[in-house]
């Protein structure tokens, strides 16, 4: 511990951030770095813990808590106010590949669990760990570093997004020579086209996956297993499959078939909105807000995402839908720390809204339930009806009010309700079984499927998460790959 007294003496600060109608104007990340002074201030802050929740990754009361990776944040803290960069990273990257995409978009567990959040403000460990990577690409300390010796086995890792990269880049370190089939026109998955570039500029994606060639991964782009190339032919051609495909298929709403081209489920809408930028194309007429009063179907941070998207392609308003109350603002008894905790969180989308309309867009326990069309049959507006929660059984649901009803004008539909597991092609393609939830089945802890030496990690195995469970999912099955392949593993 560099100073026992620093949580007393320094106020926690986090990255400054452009105010909500600069930053409207265009797409990049918005949140410059502290200067080194400051930031070494904030590793002050860290109190080194004799249990450092912060790091725990455990299950209290249905929700995790504490960061799933186990990254040994008190020991980086310290090395950051100490002013040791290159040590920070050595015991940053020891158990995180990528801490340039959790730095950025990981809603930080770590920090919910931080014990100074129990009678104050909590380390800015995300920041931290952001400075601490960034600096180590910016001093040339990230370079690659190949493989001394390759152990002859192949693998084929499918899907390129967190899971994906996280396993080919361990197996990889390990020696083993590795391909990545990604289906999009580029590599990353869902940290390429699933998330803005407002949160994670692309180049920074690109980035790591330039440094994962370099040091021997091979990325086949433009290429769908199960479609363009059959599933018996990675099995013939490849020691071990490893399957990290994500969770994109959408919970859908039964809306009649009405809508039509006006109406969009989220990851299309970003998907389509990220690859415009990226190409320098206009994004097609149907998924551009521009001009339009655009309607969001879910709270969560996908129908976040949307909002702020709509709002820099220049809509005329936005409302967002959230079929639950509005959690309370500050924790509760019942949800004492370190529990995550569950409070209501005004995100960046909803900040933008709230400044360049005047109020914030959710309208908390709303629904859709049908859309107008004109007779030119274009979409022109949408009825919300108002939900309350009643009990049936054992259970609490949102039903119905009746006489509820109310008329919202809408030319742009974006349903972000949730996803309900793999899309089927590649679980198809391989004679997969699935469990309750159409997931690919394996046995608890372990990522081996219902097929010889076919793995599966990351959202397609455990359902939809966070990119830091993504990447611990990854790692976890790297370790059981390797061992299928070897006989033991020294993986971590």
């Amino acid at each position: 511990m560099g100073k026992p007294t620093g949580f007393l003496e320094y106020d926690r600060r986090g990255n400054p951030g452009e105010t909500p109608l600069e930053r409207i104007k265009h797409w990049n990340e918005f949140h410059p770095m502290l200067p080194e002074e400051e930031r070494r201030k904030q590793g002050a802050r860290c109190m080194e813990c004799g249990v450092p929740f912060c790091q725990s990754g455990v299950q209290l009361a249905g929700m995790f808590t504490g960061c799933p990776l186990h990254n040994l944040v008190p020991e980086w803290n310290d090395l950051v106010y100490s002013g040791n960069m290159g040590h920070a990273l050595s015991r940053l990257t020891k158990t995180n590949n990528f801490p340039e995409f959790t730095g950025r978009v990981c809603p930080a567990l770590c920090e919910a669990a931080c014990t100074c959040g129990l009678h104050g403000d909590p380390v800015t460990v995300k920041e931290n760990e952001l400075a601490v990577i960034e600096e180590g690409f910016a001093s040339g300390a990230v370079k690659p570093r190949p493989p001394k010796v390759r152990t002859g086995k192949r693998v084929a890792v499918v899907g390129s997004g967190p899971a994906g990269l996280a396993a080919a880049d361990q197996l990889n370190r390990r020696g083993h020579s590795v391909t990545v089939y990604e289906r999009e026109d580029r590599a990353g998955g869902l940290l390429m086209y699933g998330i803005p570039n407002m949160k994670l500029e692309k180049e920074i994606v690109q980035r790591r996956v330039d440094l994962m060639t370099a040091e021997g991964v091979e990325f086949v782009t433009s290429c769908e297993v199960g479609k363009d190339i059959p599933a018996g032919e990675l099995l013939e051609k490849y020691d071990a499959v490893l399957l990290c495909c994500g969770a994109k298929k959408p919970r859908s709403m039964d809306l009649g078939g009405a809508g039509g081209k006006a109406t969009h489920f989220a990851v299309d809408y970003l998907t389509a909105a990220t690859r415009a930028l990226l190409d320098g194309k206009p994004v097609e007429e149907s998924m551009d807000a521009a001009g339009k009063d655009v309607i969001v179907v879910g709270g969560g941070d996908t129908g976040n995402d949307c909002v702020g998207t709509a709002i820099r392609q220049g809509c005329r308003s936005v409302t967002q839908l959230e079929m639950m109350p509005k959690l309370p603002d500050s924790r509760t008894d019942n949800n004492p720390w370190p529990q995550w905790p569950r409070v209501c969180k005004t995100d960046y989308g909803q900040e933008e809204a709230i400044a360049l309309f005047g109020a914030d867009p959710r309208r908390y326990q709303m629904t859709l339930k049908k859309c107008n069309e004109n007779k030119e049959g274009a979409l022109t507006s949408v009825v919300a009806v108002s939900l309350e929660p009643r009990t049936e059984g054992n259970r609490t649901v949102m039903a119905e009010i009746p006489g509820s009803e109310e008329e919202l004008p809408c030319q742009l539909l974006l349903i972000a309700a949730g996803f309900l597991g793999p899309e089927d092609t590649v679980p198809d393609a391989f004679d997969l079984a699935r469990d309750g939830r159409s997931n690919v089945a394996t046995r608890a802890g372990c990522y081996a499927t219902s097929r010889p030496k076919v793995f599966a990690a990351g959202d397609m195995r455990r359902g939809q998460s966070l990119v830091v469970w993504a990447i611990a999912e990854g790692r976890g099955a790297a370790r059981e790959v390797d061992e299928y392949l070897m006989g033991y593993t020294n993986l971590t």
